[in-house]
């Protein structure tokens, strides 16, 4: 997977892209991740890249220019870039949409900046994707957001394939709760299930707290999420349990 950056800010991304997975990922090759500065598409003797926006207003509006060379230098050398704005107003980065994007071969990223882009960037986008209904002060912590979700999808990335399919939202529900070592701390117990070597025992303990967790923190999910036949009885068993009909 390659990911092109188009960001005023490239620097950003250097510390996160050398730590951990996905330091790792990129030593691997299993993903690389270029960075592209905006101003270098920018012209004039100060790449200035921003503007007052018209109509008047605060803040400064990022110029079209710059971003529209950038995303056109890149597609007419990789006709395939699937290219992504980064903005508070595009669709929620959800793990299924995570999912699909993982499932490309090349993605550009276009982070704004200042109260955001000339609204004719969107004309070369192919979609919009937000991390969620706040507003950060730049698209790069964003994308760094989207890298992070798609690379664990990529094959070899987390080592253990069933390590992405056992995350929360991986299967419509929240992860079920997981211990460690010691047995004991500060009297809380690793329930006894977890230590009885039946897994067939403790993949039915699993799935019913991850039903009960989702329940309890996010029931939105679960009025997506399609249960099985069994996923239904365990359900019922956790609302009969509790006295909710």
């Amino acid at each position: 997977m390659i990911f092109d950056i188009l960001t005023l800010f490239p620097e950003m991304f250097l510390s996160p892209l050398e730590e951990s997975i996905l330091g790792k990922a990129c030593e691997e090759g299993l993903i690389t991740v270029n960075l592209i500065n905006i101003r270098d598409y920018a012209e004039g003797r100060h790449r200035v890249t921003d503007d007052y926006p018209y109509g008047g207003g605060k803040g400064m509006i990022m110029k079209p220019e710059p971003i529209i060379r950038g995303i056109k230098a890149i597609r007419s050398q990789h006709t395939e870039t699937r290219v992504i704005l980064m903005t508070p107003q595009g669709s929620p980065l959800r793990q299924e949409v995570a999912k699909r994007l993982a499932q490309l071969s090349r993605i550009c990223l276009v982070c704004g900046r200042y109260e955001g882009v000339d609204e004719r960037v969107r004309d070369f986008v192919h979609e919009e994707i937000s991390i969620g209904d706040y507003v950060l002060t730049g698209g790069e912590v964003a994308a760094l957001v989207v890298i992070d979700a798609i690379a664990r999808l990529i094959p070899g990335v987390l080592g253990d394939k069933g390590s992405s399919e056992e995350d929360s939202f991986s299967q419509g529900l929240l992860e079920y709760p997981q211990y460690t070592r010691p047995r004991e701390f500060e009297g809380r117990k690793v329930p006894e299930v977890l230590l009885s070597g039946d897994h067939q025992t403790i993949e039915q303990w699993r799935r019913r707290e991850a039903l009960r967790r989702t329940w309890e923190r996010r029931p939105d999910l679960l009025a997506k999420t399609e249960l099985s036949k069994e996923d239904q009885e365990l359900f019922d068993e956790l609302k009969g349990s509790s006295g909710t009909r």
